[in-house]
């Protein structure tokens, strides 16, 4: 499974700002991804910025009042002589062209297309890219909405609604209250395969009514089968459980958890990739992180041993204070 997060698409706008032409005037974001593009780029290159319907309409170019920009005489988005049509990625490429034979419809300056993420097969459809980046392949942006949730298994604490306060963790009423009322966070827009939660099993009626309330579609809700939630610390299940039911299904591509330790735990006991709320990675096994997690630990346990090593030896040549008795 293939990821790139927010951070690596600032990242590749920066490393990447040579391969914008110099004498483009405007930057066209085909919605709605395409516009978070666009706007990274136009802040980073101090261009003005429109998106696809705006521009075939010839709306007025919107502009802040904190910074200069470039071409600021723009009043309209035709009057610019070049601009750069931009998406977020491109798979079978029929979004960008049917923005681009929009735009050459009704403008006759130049039009350079951009995608950020392309494959070695269709790279050819854009003027130029970023970075090839291969199915199957998941953004941080889309990741809630993406096809493959139909092959997923996800939390619900923390991914779905916000989690319990410690008040609210009471395996009591005011548990029952929180999952009646809790608030949602990230509701996928396609159905799910799977819901897995260390939720306790005695609290599937208060569950389901909640996900049905807020529109959540799915195949099996996997709950834990515990009696209480004291036994559920004590036996430190959490992770466990999870992990066992995403191993168990042979067609799920990807696990959706909200802690990090978790999802680390999971990725390690299932073998199979997981996505982390709390840290917007993707833990996929036998990968760098995981080499860099354990030096990094190596590197501040050595610390702490030079430290302590230096204090020792320092100790044996500080000068002995002079005793206060007489």
């Amino acid at each position: 499974m293939n990821y790139r997060s927010l951070n690596d698409l600032s990242r590749l706008s920066t490393e990447c700002a040579g391969k914008i032409p110099n004498d483009v005037d405007l930057v066209v974001g085909i919605p709605r991804s395409g516009m978070l593009v666009a706007s990274i780029i136009a802040l980073k290159q101090n261009l003005p910025l429109t998106d696809l319907y705006s521009f075939l309409r010839n709306d007025d170019l919107k502009k802040g009042s904190t910074r200069t920009y470039k071409h600021a005489e723009l009043v309209k988005p035709r009057e610019a002589k070049k601009i750069l049509l931009v998406d977020d990625s491109i798979s079978s490429a029929k979004s960008m062209r049917a923005a681009e034979e929009q735009v050459r419809a009704s403008y006759d300056g130049q039009v350079v297309t951009m995608a950020v993420f392309a494959e070695k097969h269709n790279r050819h459809h854009v003027d130029f890219h970023l970075e090839l980046v291969e199915q199957p392949r998941v953004f941080e942006w889309n990741v809630m909405h993406h096809p493959y949730l139909a092959q997923a298994c996800l939390d619900i604490d923390g991914v779905l609604c916000v989690d319990p306060t410690n008040e609210e963790n009471d395996d009591g009423p005011n548990y029952r209250e929180f999952l009646s009322c809790t608030r949602p966070l990230f509701i996928p827009s396609v159905k799910v395969a799977h819901l897995v939660t260390s939720r306790l099993e005695k609290y599937r009626a208060e569950t389901e009514e909640w996900l049905e309330r807020n529109g959540v579609q799915y195949g099996t809700l996997h709950m834990l089968d515990l009696p209480t939630a004291e036994e559920r610390r004590r036996l430190n299940i959490h992770h466990k459980f999870k992990a066992e039911v995403y191993a168990k299904q042979p067609l799920t591509r990807l696990f959706v958890e909200s802690e990090v330790r978790q999802a680390i735990e999971i990725m390690k006991l299932s073998r199979k990739p997981v996505y982390c709320i709390e840290t917007n990675e993707m833990y996929v096994p036998g990968q760098v992180y995981n080499l860099k997690a354990n030096t990094l630990r190596k590197t501040h346990s050595l610390k702490a041993k030079l430290i302590g090593k230096a204090k020792s030896i320092l100790s044996r040549w500080s000068p002995v204070a002079p005793s206060s008795k007489s």
